[in-house]
């Protein structure tokens, strides 16, 4: 299955200009704020997040919210992404990549997963 979403990265800005790190705790972890350097880095992660929620059938919901998805860095810096082992376990996820890009006022997520199960 694959999955995709875009983000306004002014949309992004305008959250952690409001709620600083609070509202960026709502779908990150603490490993992954330390990541984030602008809003546009913020707003790659929401979209590979809600791109994975998609490519697995469900949305962000009660089956998999934003903290059993977790986005780290290669290190040659490119996004890698797991799930908690509910996740996997639940939809039979065998394999997934990532990709996340950034255009002008947007930025894009791509995932791609495969599953044995659904």
């Amino acid at each position: 299955m694959i999955g995709i979403d875009l983000i306004k990265i002014d949309r992004m800005k305008r959250l952690i200009e409001r709620f600083g790190d609070r509202g960026l705790h709502k779908f990150l972890s603490e490993d992954e704020i330390l990541l984030i350097k602008t809003p546009r880095n913020a707003a790659g992660f929401w979209a590979a997040k809600e791109a994975c929620a998609k490519a697995l059938g469900c949305g962000i919901s009660s089956e998999c919210g934003f903290h059993d998805i977790r986005l780290t860095k290669t290190p040659k810096g490119a996004p890698r992404i797991t799930l908690s082992p509910h996740v996997i376990e639940t939809f039979g996820v065998t394999g997934m990549s990532v990709s996340i890009t950034h255009d002008g006022e947007y930025a894009i997520a791509v995932v791609a997963i495969e599953h044995l199960k659904r």
